[in-house]
This record gives structure tokens, C-alpha cells and sequence, in this order.
């Protein structure tokens, strides 16, 4: 079994981190720069930077906070939110970002994938799904839907048929948040991100509902994640990157300890 990773999100609004529940009642966290050190010292494997109110603002992504954020960390880092164009990802690896990660405007222009993949490598380029479980469906899981916008939009789209395609058109992973577990700290979508898991053989990294050590534990076995992504339980000091790994390892899941 591959090493699997622990990695650290930072949802940055207005140049501040933020956290919410199911992507609403937001909380501030703090300072992103200050936070991501945090977390790459404690052992996070990468560490991820959302601007998760570009979009739906229609700007571009918060350029200086990229910065100031990449000088203070030497672990891989993705950033995501607001980018639309190649050269908007290009700006954003100039900044210090290692990846870019794009939900609404590869949905809205798929091409994207390809154009940002054939500039900088299939490796730079994460296509970010925010999924609902459609609860009045016979198969909540299996039509499972696509939102954009910051979660506020549906698309009407099947998470695992854009997920494929995602792939296809060169996405080097998969970032799949359940926004039913987003926030809540009771469990990762196990069956959700099985199911993407199987659909696609690049890695997909699972997001929402990070509470504990038997989380991560869960997602990256039964979940058969190649990576597991967590907010508030460690901007808060709920758990700490060290400890948890630790914890998972006793749990018999292949991950990099900090010395």
C-alpha cells in the first residue's frame, strides 16, 4: 500500500482563515500564513489554500496572501478559488504554489483542465468537487450531485461522471469535500469517496467531517483515499498532525512521521 498523506486546508476569505459547518455559519481562524507553518511543522504532508469567496465574487485569486503564505512553508502547496484561465494559474505558481486546484470554472469550461495540464504538468492541476449526497434518490450515493459557486449552486451534474471526465481531460487528483459532512467533525464519507476511488485510478484526496484519529483511519482504508484533508480539528487545536499520525500508523495506515 502507498504512503498516504495527511494534508492541512486553509479556507481563506478576505485574507483571513475561516471555517464553517455544511459551508455556512463561518467562523474566523486566523492568519493564514501563520497557521500553514503551524501545520508543516507539525508534520502535514501538503498544505492547501482556498480562497473560497473568489468566485462567488467573481475575482481573482488573493495574490499577496499566496505569497506571504508560500514563504513560510516547504511542503507542497495547492492553492485554489478564483483561478479561470492558464495565466491565472500561472500567477499563482508564481506566488509559491506547487499546484492549482479549479471546481466552478472547470465546470463551467472543462477545456481549462486541459490548457493548465499541458502548460504545467497533469501533476499541477487538482479539479476540486464539492458533492451532495441527492437525498430524495432511491441511491443517495450513486447520484450524488456537483455544486460550484462555493458550494451555493447545483449543477446537475453526477459527481462520479464529472469526476471521470475530470481524468480524462488530464486532472493529476481529485479533491472530493462532502459538504454533508463539511464542518461537522463526525466521519469522512467512506461510501462517497469509495465510489470516486474505484470510478478513477489518479489519487483523490477526501474532504469534510475530520474528527479524529478513527476518522483518517476509516477514510484512507475502507475509504480508499490516497489522502485525507482537514481544517478546523487542527486550526483549533483539536488534534494535533503529529499525534494523529501517529495514532493512524498504530491503525495500520502507511504514513510519513515527523521526525
Amino acid at each position: 500500500m502507498l504512503t498516504k498523506r495527511i494534508i492541512a486546508c486553509l479556507d481563506v476569505d478576505a485574507g483571513r482563515v475561516v471555517k464553517g459547518v455544511q459551508f455556512v455559519d463561518i467562523i474566523d481562524a486566523g492568519d493564514p500564513a501563520e497557521l500553514a507553518h503551524r501545520h508543516a511543522e507539525a508534520g502535514a504532508d501538503e498544505i492547501v489554500l482556498l480562497d473560497i469567496t473568489a468566485t462567488h465574487q467573481g475575482r481573482g485569486t488573493l495574490i499577496d496572501t499566496v505569497k506571504r503564505t508560500a514563504r513560510q512553508i516547504f511542503v507542497p502547496f495547492t492553492v485554489g478559488g478564483g483561478i479561470r484561465t492558464a495565466d491565472d494559474a500561472a500567477a499563482v505558481f508564481d506566488a509559491g504554489a506547487d499546484k492549482v486546484s479549479i471546481n466552478s470554472a472547470a465546470i463551467a469550461r472543462p477545456d481549462l483542465i486541459e490548457e493548465i495540464g499541458s502548460r504545467f504538468g497533469a501533476q499541477a492541476v487538482i479539479v476540486a468537487i464539492d458533492a451532495r449526497r441527492a437525498k430524495e434518490s432511491s441511491d443517495p450515493v450513486k447520484d450524488a450531485e456537483v455544486f460550484v459557486s462555493g458550494g451555493r449552486k447545483p449543477t446537475g451534474r453526477k459527481v462520479v461522471e464529472w469526476a471521470r471526465e475530470a481524468e480524462q481531460r488530464g486532472a493529476g487528483e481529485i479533491l472530493l469535500t462532502s459538504m454533508d459532512s463539511d464542518g461537522t467533525r463526525s466521519g469522512f464519507d467512506c461510501e462517497l469517496t469509495a465510489m470516486v476511488s474505484e470510478a478513477v485510478q489518479i489519487p483523490v484526496i477526501a474532504s469534510g467531517g475530520a474528527g479524529n484519529a478513527e476518522h483518517f483511519a476509516d477514510i484512507l482504508l475502507a475509504g480508499k483515499a490516497d489522502a485525507a484533508l482537514a481544517a478546523s480539528i487542527f486550526h483549533f487545536g483539536i488534534a494535533d498532525v503529529r499525534e494523529l499520525k501517529q495514532e493512524i500508523a498504530r491503525r495500520g495506515v502507511p504514513v510519513r512521521l515527523p521526525c
